[in-house]
């Protein structure tokens, strides 16, 4: 009696696949890494919100884990420590400040920028981006002298802003639009300072008004070093 032609089946212990195969077993891959980077932005979201209200300190695996309704073992599979943690939430926290203040800005240019920079900044703090008010506000008074990787990580985001509005003061001087005689550095101090005041007293005072008369001391701030012809 002539032999059948054996067929492959599909799925069965030592088997090949047939050629359809690996493009379902990649589709499924793909999908659950999908997944996994969507699971993973969320848990970084309320972390964020969690040490924007309770300080990077006070922020834990287990009282992220209890927060989102999960195994710290789960927890641990995207965070191997409570300090990777905190250095992915302040990473996290940097993507979201640059998309909210830094990037709507560079629509414009020079003085515009400065100007849009700052007005975004006060917006972001004051519309609470996140519900602790300004995060590198906190977290640069909670870390300021406590060295690590968290610190490094605060002060780099910190110091990467403070360039970006020095070099609008620059750009703005080169297009005539601000004083040749100020200096972008000091300009850009007392900018931060006044802002940094805001959250201050939004925060512990519950200050309401608070944003709004810094916003004004800002722009009149800016004002006083613009260049008579660029006024406006």
């Amino acid at each position: 009696m002539a032999k059948r032609p054996r067929t492959h089946r599909q799925g069965r212990p030592g088997q090949p696949l047939t050629a359809a195969a690996p493009a379902i077993v990649l589709g499924a891959i793909q999908c659950r890494r999908a997944r996994g980077i969507k699971t993973h932005g969320a848990i970084l979201q309320r972390a964020v919100n969690l040490a924007s209200l309770e300080g990077l300190e006070g922020l834990t695996i287990g009282k992220l884990a209890t927060s989102l309704k999960i195994s710290k073992s789960g927890l641990f599979a995207h965070f191997g420590s409570k300090e990777d943690l905190q250095c992915a939430v302040v990473q996290e926290a940097g993507r979201i400040f640059v998309e909210t203040v830094i990037r709507p800005a560079f629509e414009a240019q020079g003085l515009a920028r400065l100007r849009a920079l700052c007005g975004n900044w006060l917006g972001y703090a004051e519309e609470k981006v996140f519900p602790g008010g300004c995060f590198f506000a906190a977290a640069s008074l909670e870390f300021d002298d406590r060295p690590g990787k968290v610190r490094d990580l605060i002060i780099d985001s910190l110091k990467r802003w403070l360039a970006t509005l020095e070099q609008s003061v620059r750009d703005a001087q080169n297009a005539g639009e601000i004083n040749k005689d100020v200096v972008p550095r000091d300009l850009v101090f007392e900018i931060q300072s006044l802002a940094m005041g805001a959250n201050w007293a939004s925060r512990l005072f519950r200050d309401d008004g608070a944003f709004r008369r810094i916003r004004r001391a800002i722009l009149e701030r800016i004002d006083q070093a613009i260049e008579p012809h660029a006024r406006r």
